[in-house]
């Protein structure tokens, strides 16, 4: 639960505190997001559909094809959070939805500590919330996220990573990143 997370996740003193959550599009569609709470810096999670989406109908209690199920998610997080230095990959705060129902792996996959927000609590990840607002100038509601790719979500994260914040002191999310990292 988020009651037990450390203190310096909240007071934001220590970076490798992570929000995530997933963007929802047409057709079943998502694009996971992942905001460090210290800097604000984004990473998006290209989650494309599965072989067999939409070829038939769907296998009861068979994987979740549209690209967002539980093991899709883990592994778009883990494939993204281990190429981070050890030092950004302490904790995951997230919603209570069942695509992260594999959490107990992505810890061992990992080393994140996953904690999980109090049920219809989206302030408790307000980082997230707000960016994922951001995210929809990009991708907006009643929309195909499938279709866009890694390098466009790449391109679009890059944009909000240079996009200078107040919160920040008018530096960028990837300013402050860097000035955090050279710190350490």
């Amino acid at each position: 639960m988020i009651s037990e997370r450390p203190v310096e996740v909240e007071d934001r003193t220590v970076a490798g505190n992570w929000e995530g959550d997933l963007i929802i599009g047409l057709n079943s569609s998502a694009i996971g997001t992942l905001v460090e709470r210290t800097t604000r810096f984004t990473l998006l999670l290209h989650l494309p559909r599965m072989q067999g989406y939409g070829h038939g109908p769907r296998a009861h209690n068979g994987p979740a094809l549209a690209g967002r199920g539980a093991e899709a998610v883990r592994n778009a997080i883990a494939a993204t959070i281990t190429a981070l230095p050890e030092q950004l990959r302490r904790t995951l705060t997230w919603d209570r939805g069942k695509e992260l129902a594999q959490h107990a792996q992505l810890t061992i996959d990992t080393g994140l500590r996953i904690f999980f927000a109090d049920p219809h609590s989206p302030w408790q990840r307000g980082t997230n919330e707000n960016t994922n607002g951001l995210l929809r100038q990009y991708f907006p509601k009643g929309t195909d996220l499938a279709r866009w790719g890694r390098d466009e979500l790449d391109a679009v994260a890059a944009v909000l990573n240079n996009r200078p914040r107040k919160t920040l002191g008018w530096k960028t999310p990837a300013e402050a990143l860097n000035e955090l990292l050279l710190s350490q």
